[in-house]
């Protein structure tokens, strides 16, 4: 079964984190090397992580912890 780009973006977290089972990896590492904007966006979301990645939540001032966590939340409801 080939993935959706919106199939990869649920996946690329777990992806990015070796999360994936070696099944559901190579499913994305097939459709990676066929969609170039899917391969820009992971590469994108590895350089935000690098980037971030040794960041401490708690150094960041409340209000923009709530702004962030906002965001998340109207981007992903839970439902």
């Amino acid at each position: 079964m080939a993935l959706s780009c919106k199939e990869v973006v649920e996946l690329v977290t777990d992806y990015l984190e070796g999360a994936l089972d070696a099944a559901s990896a190579a499913e994305v590492q097939a459709h990676l090397a066929l969609c170039e904007g899917c391969e820009t966006y992971v590469q994108q979301m590895r350089d935000t992580a690098a980037a971030l990645g040794g960041l401490d939540v708690d150094t960041l001032p409340g209000d923009v912890q709530e702004d962030l966590l906002a965001a998340f939340r109207a981007y992903h409801p839970r439902g």
